[in-house]
């Protein structure tokens, strides 16, 4: 991180503040691919801004994710909801892909949810479930730190907003995610690879997100909507309409889900 990915956010979140009329949020929530639905459900939305209008956000270049990030009251709390995000592949850099996150901290935000699709390499995983991550493996090749920034990171998905977000769905389970660069879904022989590692999941976001997160000391939850098995062990092809479409159909759950989470953050 240098320090002017840190302006930038700062000016971001400035400008965020003054478009929504909010001074500071409680928490930060990252839509990923198919979760846009579930959205709705977090509460009223008080205004919505254009990602283009800020400093540092590039434009969308992925299906399902919309340039936008709305303000929402839940309760008597304030809360930023991104829909949407950067990823690795689409070759920004790091500072893009962590924007978001920074963006969030910066105006006030100390806990972040991140969600995302992914898929399962662990068969009680089954697609449409939603599993807590627990921890994850950075397969990227990157990290959004530079310098001796010696980020701890033994306790990057927080135990205790965990413990708060099955109280919301006691039928939560907890998975390891593998974070991998992309764009190209992974072969069989990698997914063996990953199981061996110790993976339940693979992405294709969240891991640099969160390790930004940390740095700036926010606590980070983790929630993959499971949206296809991966490779090899399907028997079919993967292909990111499969996404979106178990997206829409999981979306009442689990924007149910969201909210509860909302409610105990």
């Amino acid at each position: 991180m240098t320090t002017e990915d840190l302006r930038t956010a700062q000016r971001a979140a400035d400008e965020l503040r003054q478009r929504t009329g909010v001074d500071s949020y409680a928490a930060a929530f990252v839509m990923g691919s198919g979760w846009g639905a579930a959205a709705d459900a977090l509460g009223e939305v008080v205004a919505e801004v254009e990602t283009s209008a800020l400093p540092g956000f590039q434009p969308p270049a992925v299906t399902g994710h919309s340039g936008r990030i709305r303000s929402v009251r839940s309760g008597d709390r304030d809360l930023l909801v991104f829909l949407g995000r950067t990823h690795l592949y689409e070759g920004h850099g790091t500072a893009a892909v962590v924007h978001g996150v920074r963006t969030a901290t910066a105006a006030g935000a100390s806990r972040i949810v991140l969600t995302n699709a992914a898929g399962s390499l662990n068969a009680e995983m089954p697609v449409g479930s939603t599993v807590l991550i627990a921890d994850h493996i950075n397969m990227t090749g990157e990290s959004p730190l530079e310098g001796p920034s010696f980020v701890d990171l033994s306790d990057t998905y927080s135990a205790s907003l965990r413990a708060a977000a099955r109280e919301a769905d006691t039928t939560l389970r907890e998975g390891v995610y593998a974070a991998m660069r992309g764009p190209q879904f992974e072969t069989p022989a990698e997914i063996r690879m990953l199981r061996m590692m110790g993976a339940d999941l693979v992405g294709m976001s969240t891991a640099l997100e969160a390790i930004a997160a940390r740095e700036q000391g926010a606590s980070v939850l983790g929630v993959s909507l499971v949206t296809n098995l991966a490779a090899g062990l399907a028997g079919q092809p993967l292909n990111h309409n499969e996404v979106l479409e178990t997206g829409r159909e999981a979306a009442a759950g689990v924007g149910d889900l969201l909210a509860g989470i909302a409610a105990r953050l």
